[in-house]
């Protein structure tokens, strides 16, 4: 087509002489470069976050909480209820032994690493002996497991690098409570690395919870057997509980934090990308002004309107295109990985993390950039191709 041909030539013209004028256009560069960031990087929180608590749990494991529970803090499980739910069809066993673990679940205050003087709940989790053999993605990477009957604990990788007093050696101290570290544990990067985990009987009597649980976490002989294992266990007029699969139950856990974070992200690069447009706008509409003779005498040559107003949209495009890149680039080198930790709201206790800068958001990031270089070159475009080609001709 034609007009086409013609854009094509105008649009490869302006791009050659943008480093003629790099100071305006720096400024819708630098602008929108600054929006992506900003953008980008917020929503790695939330893909950190979500990614950590999604890829917690397993499929093939199930967890029992007090029916009505939205979380293990709100939960309640007597020691007979406790030990009803392990005899129930459908658990793994080694030999007599069900790969089933009651567990306590406690809030303690400690101190982070970037705030000392600024105490954060941390998770500390009491488990069983089973309960380290019901996770065969949790292995110990320094020191030794705790004892059972002692106040020895051992810390997640992720708790270790965000609080004070979590290496192998040091005491921990909540209250009246004191915590010996002999063990730092893995987790594959799951919610799990943020807690402390001791002897659930010693966490009992640390806290004075008598014989009662919070949950109790069994390993499932395949992911098919959770139907049989939930029937057995609603079918029993002795137990009021719900049983979830473990990754689901963490996945829902993220969700309300995923929510907050993404609400803020939309709008600080929302209201960043208002700026952003006015700066493409200005310097699209000085482009127009400084090339009017130029943009007259292609008219006059023969050049369709269509063809300037695709340039001018064009060259804002490369100019939002350019800016989305570096921005994208910088907040990837700048945020992915970064490690750091948070509230999670529906159990008010920190969960450690790592921003993730994934594809997806890059590519969310760029297409942002795109749409407010169109936008701004959108109403300068219109102008260049309004102008009138004698007054035009007429300009210094």
């Amino acid at each position: 087509m034609r007009w086409l041909r013609q854009a094509m030539a105008v649009l490869a013209l302006n791009l050659r002489t943008i480093p003629a004028r790099l100071s305006s256009s720096a400024v819708a560069i630098v602008g929108i470069a600054g929006v992506v960031v900003v953008f980008v990087s917020v929503l790695s929180i939330a893909a950190g976050f979500s990614a950590a608590m999604r890829g917690s749990g397993s499929a093939g494991r199930a967890l029992v909480m007090r029916s009505g529970a939205d979380s293990e803090l709100t939960s309640g499980i007597s020691g007979p209820n406790a030990d009803l739910i392990k005899q129930a069809p459908g658990i793994q066993r080694k030999g007599q032994i069900a790969l089933a673990s009651a567990e306590l679940y406690v809030i303690i205050d400690l101190p982070k690493k970037a705030t000392p003087d600024k105490p954060a709940n941390v998770p500390m989790r009491g488990i069983e002996p089973a309960g380290m053999e019901a996770r065969d993605e949790v292995s110990l990477v320094e020191g030794r497991m705790f004892e059972f009957g002692t106040n020895e604990v051992i810390v997640g990788r992720g708790a270790n690098g965000q609080f004070l007093g979590m290496n192998v050696g040091d005491t921990i101290v909540s209250g009246q409570n004191r915590w010996q570290v002999v063990g730092l544990f893995e987790a594959d990067g799951a919610v799990a690395e943020t807690e402390i985990w001791c002897d659930a009987r010693a966490l009992q009597g640390a806290y004075r919870r008598g014989n009662s649980y919070q949950s109790v976490l069994v390993r499932l002989e395949s992911p098919d057997s959770l139907t049989m294992f939930r029937d057995s266990l609603t079918s029993n007029p002795q137990l009021n509980v719900m049983i979830r699969r473990e990754n689901e139950y963490y996945a829902g856990q993220s969700q309300a934090m995923t929510r907050l974070i993404q609400t803020i992200g939309f709008g600080i690069a929302g209201l960043m990308g208002v700026g952003a447009v006015f700066g493409a706008i200005l310097t699209m509409y000085t482009a127009v002004a400084s090339r009017a003779r130029e943009i007259a005498t292609l008219r006059a040559l023969g050049f369709t309107t269509s063809a300037v107003l695709f340039s001018v949209v064009g060259e804002s495009l490369a100019l939002g295109g350019i800016g989305g890149l570096i921005g994208g680039v910088l907040a990837y080198l700048a945020f992915n990985g970064y490690q750091t930790s948070t509230m999670n709201f529906q159990t008010f206790s920190q969960v450690a993390f790592a921003f993730r800068v994934t594809p997806q958001l890059l590519g969310m990031g760029l297409f942002y950039a795109l749409a407010m270089g169109f936008i701004g070159g959108l109403f300068p475009a219109i102008r260049a191709a309004r102008l009138p080609i004698p007054s035009a001709l007429r300009e210094l």
